[in-house]
């Protein structure tokens, strides 16, 4: 779907790092911090004690736990340690094959930085479909 539009897994690798800044729901975190495997267990605890397993759908808490206020590398950062908050996220660092690319990340934020910019013109360029062939949402998480 993506490489449809130009885009490679590259840049939605490090599109991806716009997770360094903002929050997230609990119930859209809930299950990675109760059922998965592949997470920091300290990590998983300190959420867990904002977002219980039921309940409290609407709290908040920062993706990027380093720095949440902060556009830099630091979402990588968690990745390495297992600290991403959503499974997609964590995904990208799991053995795969994006892993190469998010250690350098880590460690080379004007890399991080260059390649951002470069993925945020191609993202821009995309046109969206309108009218009839498509819409766009006044909320991503329902039909106009």
């Amino acid at each position: 779907m993506f490489s449809a539009q130009g885009l490679t897994a590259r840049d939605m690798t490090v599109l991806s790092g716009a997770h360094t800044i903002g929050q997230a729901r609990c119930q859209f975190f809930r299950n990675r911090i109760f059922n998965e495997n592949n997470i920091n267990a300290s990590f998983a605890g300190l959420r867990q004690q904002t977002c219980p397993q039921s309940g409290s759908d609407s709290t908040l808490a920062p993706i990027d736990v380093r720095s949440p206020n902060s556009f830099d590398n630091a979402y990588y950062v968690d990745l390495v340690n297992k600290q991403g908050l959503f499974h997609s996220d964590q995904e990208l660092f799991n053995g795969g094959s994006q892993d190469n690319l998010i250690t350098q990340y880590r460690t080379n934020a004007a890399l991080f930085a260059s390649d951002f910019a470069k993925a945020m013109v191609k993202l821009g360029n995309i046109k969206p479909l309108t009218g009839k062939n498509g819409e766009i949402r006044l909320n991503c998480m329902k039909v106009n």
